[in-house]
């Protein structure tokens, strides 16, 4: 570390903020990595009752969010130190990395979070849709046949009864109800 007693007392203290915050962020990514992480930032390192932050997965002031400032902060700063001869201009294009780093923290993590919906789909979700008949459906008390119904952009294969007459394949159906969890009641339309 002799390197720093030998810098600009700007450059020094940019020195002293991006060594520190890279080697906690190394820390953080290989424990998040190894799984001994079991929170996303979601936990504020405060305690208060914001309003209105219902259903917020993450919070603005943890101290993950701390450490991705100040390493935007910390390796701006030592990279615009060169290019900008006015000193107050690095500072506030440091100040605006470390943001940035923030913001694309906060993206990352939105759309990690996108992969914990749950797309499992159940029958009762082709309620009221229209469904195309792929096996033929009996007449009422005559047994079960298949229809073709899409359910959150994709097709689906389930059983169906009819209430009255039989309807042939290829036929669109309206979804009128349940008969169980999984079998559809259809309507010839």
């Amino acid at each position: 570390m002799e390197f720093l007693s030998q810098l600009d007392p700007l450059l020094k203290m940019f020195w002293y903020v991006a060594l520190p915050a890279s080697v906690i962020f190394v820390i953080q990514t290989i424990v998040t990595f190894v799984g001994m992480d079991n929170s996303d930032g979601a936990v504020a390192d405060f305690d208060s009752n914001l309003d209105g932050d219902a259903g917020v997965p993450f919070q603005l002031f943890s101290f993950r969010n701390l450490i991705n400032f100040l390493l935007g902060f910390g390796w701006g700063g030592i990279s615009f130190y060169g290019l900008f001869p006015q000193k107050s201009i690095v500072v506030v294009l440091s100040l605006l990395a470390g943001i940035a780093l923030i913001v694309i923290f906060f993206y990352v993590m939105k759309q990690m979070n996108r992969l914990n919906e749950n797309n499992t789909t159940r029958a009762a979700e082709a309620v009221g849709k229209t469904a195309e008949v792929y096996l033929m459906i009996p007449a009422s008390g005559g047994g079960m046949g298949k229809v073709l119904v899409s359910i959150k952009g994709s097709m689906h294969e389930l059983s169906a009864v009819s209430r009255g007459e039989a309807i042939p394949s290829g036929s669109l159906v309206k979804v009128k109800g349940m008969e169980s969890d999984e079998i559809l009641v259809v309507e010839k339309i």
